[in-house]
């Protein structure tokens, strides 16, 4: 089925005017002057949508979501519950890549993998990464290189934990060979080989993955670290990771606008910054000790609601909308997503020109929200 958008004032996230945008089913076919007449005359099925001079980007590209809930720090009942599509797409997200973090137990990668085909067949595009906070890191097939090159889902390993009391307490050479694999792995099989890091609060920062790229021959562009905004110190030291070639990644909440005009201010290379939701993950409270004391759940919305903040204060569209698109396509290796191109996925996002309101999602083609309203249903 052909979908024209009119009216569409166009970020890829460059900007690109104001255009029509041709999809046939799930891609982009063009972006520009559309003949709707002749499109018509085909007789194939045409849906015509004003976009209303509204502000068109890609769609959020999530790269850190705990698809299968997070959380049991403080025992059974404090497990967070599993994603929903409606919950995601209310975030403007139209592609995923689940993980499993602290609790690799009651949460095993079989049911992260059977979570992503359900979403995949809800209408978003879903992937996942092998592992956990721990090592050994937990597989599907045995091994790292395996489980990349053989599952079609699982596109590199995380969440692997570091600077944390929660952390298996790693040394450089066991992670040296996890990134080496990862990368490996991702090259035979044309992924991403990218390796996700969790820093904790602890008091050693970056250092073993700064130790790592200066003693290893691993690259620095498949280390890919998240909660870099925990402190300006922590944050002042991924800028300088970042300057190796490694990514780095902001954990989205109340506080996001402001750590994003530090990192700038600071001097970081936005092109290696991108934000996540860290949704559906526990957000547990700490005291000095380590004793927890109190909980809270990450909602997949928060992203997007820090992104319309810094344009409501007149932050530079294409920028800000890079963060979460064409920044995360980039360390995920997805030339399908994050842009807005010919051949592309067909993953759009259109934002109030005035308010920066969600207005419509589409995914794969498909609308997700359409005028404000909730087209794609939740299966349960």
């Amino acid at each position: 089925m052909f979908k024209v958008l009119e009216n569409a004032e166009v970020f890829s996230p460059s900007y690109r005017g104001r255009h029509s945008i041709l999809l046939l089913n799930d891609k982009i076919i063009k972006i520009g002057k559309v003949d709707v007449e002749s499109l018509k005359a085909t007789g194939l099925p045409v849906e015509v949508y004003d976009a209303k001079q509204n502000i068109v980007t890609p769609g959020i590209v999530e790269p850190h979501i705990h698809l299968l809930g997070g959380g049991g720090e403080s025992g059974f009942h404090t497990r967070t519950p599993e994603s929903k599509i409606t919950e995601i797409v209310s975030g403007g997200i139209t592609t995923v890549v689940g993980l499993i973090g602290t609790d690799g137990i009651t949460r095993p990668l079989s049911a992260l993998l059977a979570k992503a085909r359900a979403l995949e067949t809800e209408g978003i595009t879903a992937y996942m990464y092998t592992g956990n906070y721990h090592l050994p890191v937990t597989t599907l097939t045995g091994s790292i290189k395996t489980d990349i090159t053989y599952i079609d889902k699982i596109i590199g390993t995380a969440e692997i934990a570091i600077n944390d009391f929660r952390s298996s307490i790693p040394t450089e050479e066991e992670l040296a060979r996890i990134i080496a694999d990862t990368t490996v792995a991702g090259m035979l099989a044309q992924k991403a080989g990218v390796t996700h890091f969790h820093v904790g609060g602890g008091k050693h920062g970056l250092k073993i993955l700064h130790e790592i790229i200066e003693k290893y021959d691993v690259k620095a562009q498949d280390i890919y670290v998240t909660h870099i905004d925990r402190t300006t110190t922590l944050l002042e030291d991924a800028m300088e990771l970042a300057k190796t070639g490694a990514y780095v990644d902001i954990t989205a909440s109340n506080k996001t606008k402001d750590s994003v005009k530090l990192y700038k201010a600071l001097g970081g290379n936005m092109r290696q910054l991108t934000l996540s939701t860290d949704a559906y993950g526990s957000l547990p409270e700490f005291d000095k000790n380590g004793n927890l004391v109190g909980y809270g759940v990450a909602k997949p919305t928060t992203t997007l609601e820090q992104i319309q903040e810094l344009l409501q204060e007149g932050g530079d569209i294409q920028e800000i909308i890079s963060l979460v698109t064409s920044n995360v396509a980039r360390v995920l290796k997805m030339n399908h997503k994050g842009r807005l191109r010919e051949e592309a996925d067909a993953d759009i996002m259109i934002l109030n020109r005035d308010t920066f309101e969600l207005e419509g999602l589409l995914a794969r083609g498909n609308w997700m929200i359409k005028d404000k309203q909730m087209i794609v249903e939740n299966t349960f």
